[in-house]
């Protein structure tokens, strides 16, 4: 069995399935925020302590400061303290070129109000275009918040090998990097993964489930095509198609499903499992969209895949082209497949 935490920095410890707060934020269907309160209590309860969320995500910082705030009247400051918020910096494409120091205090007090507290426990700083140059300086003076107090750990959401290595050679602590990993994506197993372990920082990883796709409800289903029913499968039916194409991707779930049915779990749970396993990897962030999930999602640190399971679906991975170049590059062309679907202004009128 593997272990269920982990330490991202000294003294920080995190649970290795982080919940998921995208889901939440909009385009996946109506949100009760007051059950989804309840629902991110629950899957504290689960043993899932730790949670994303983002500058930019409508509503999920709220919601999230809520379920801390609801934790600490029920149940004591203690528990509450347990909770791990992680959320994201991301300043909006039409900012990077005048981004500045008021800017980026700007949006850090917004997520300390939004969720209640006086220090952010990571904040992880996305940066949309590598030509507008001052994604350097616009960590320094996040680490400069850091060093306030206002903020425990540094990260990065996104960056390639290149651009990493220059914030981190500028001196900036960063102890984790959000990224898309999945035994459909292994991007951040090329160049990314030996920087990562050179400078002991470690991935946090979206995608795992690729929006739902890596599950049952696809083993033998017919292609889908436009529109989709959510932002998650739009996304990540592009990933499939650069994976392999259909075909193949169902001879992946195939090989998923047949481990699944040994450890009597699912195929979201053994495709989670799998991105544990890589190096570099502290945690899976995986959404919820109710306690049922919840208690699902716990169970993916329940399973220790052997060398066979790893063997077989190592298998299908190689018939794969893989995805093109480093890390987020794809998604990073605003013009091209992946690109085209982002949107890069979601701070504006905010901050």
């Amino acid at each position: 069995m593997m272990a269920k935490t982990f330490e991202l920095s000294p003294g920080y410890t995190i649970s290795r399935v982080i919940r998921g707060g995208w889901q939440l934020a909009g385009g996946h269907g109506a949100i009760d925020r007051q059950q989804a309160v309840t629902d991110l209590i629950a899957t504290f309860d689960a043993g899932i302590f730790s949670y994303d969320c983002a500058d930019i995500y409508t509503g999920v910082e709220e919601m999230i400061g809520a379920a801390q705030l609801r934790l600490a009247n029920e149940r004591g400051l203690d528990v509450a303290a347990r909770m791990k918020v992680h959320t994201k910096l991301v300043p909006d494409l039409e900012r990077l070129a005048g981004i500045s120091r008021d800017y980026i205090r700007g949006i850090v007090d917004q997520s300390l109000r939004r969720l209640k507290t006086e220090r952010l426990d990571l904040v992880q700083f996305h940066w949309w275009d590598y030509s507008q140059p001052r994604y350097v300086d616009a960590m320094g003076w996040l680490n400069d918040m850091r060093l306030e107090g206002k903020v425990r750990n540094v990260g990065t959401t996104n960056f390639d090998t290149e651009r990493l290595g220059e914030i981190l050679a500028a001196g900036v602590p960063v102890v984790s990097q959000q990224l898309q990993y999945s035994v459909l994506d292994q991007r951040p197993a090329r160049s990314l993964a030996t920087l990562a372990e050179k400078h002991g920082l470690h991935f946090l990883c979206y995608g795992s489930v690729a929006g739902g796709f890596l599950s049952e409800r696809w083993l033998g289903a017919a292609e889908p095509s436009a529109p989709f029913e959510n932002r998650s499968l739009v996304k990540y039916k592009l990933i499939i198609d650069d994976f392999g194409g259909w075909k193949l991707f169902q001879s992946l779930l195939a090989a998923l499903k047949a481990i699944a049915d040994r450890r009597g779990v699912d195929v979201a749970t053994i495709a989670s499992a799998w991105v544990l396993d890589q190096p570099q990897v502290a945690a899976v962030i995986v959404g919820a969209r109710n306690q049922a999930h919840a208690l699902a999602n716990a169970r993916i640190m329940d399973v220790a895949l052997s060398a066979q399971d790893h063997a077989e679906i190592g298998a299908v991975i190689a018939e794969s082209p893989g995805l093109e170049g480093d890390v987020y590059m794809l998604e990073r062309d605003r013009h091209g497949r992946h690109g085209s679907i982002m949107h890069y202004n979601l701070n504006a009128g905010r901050v």
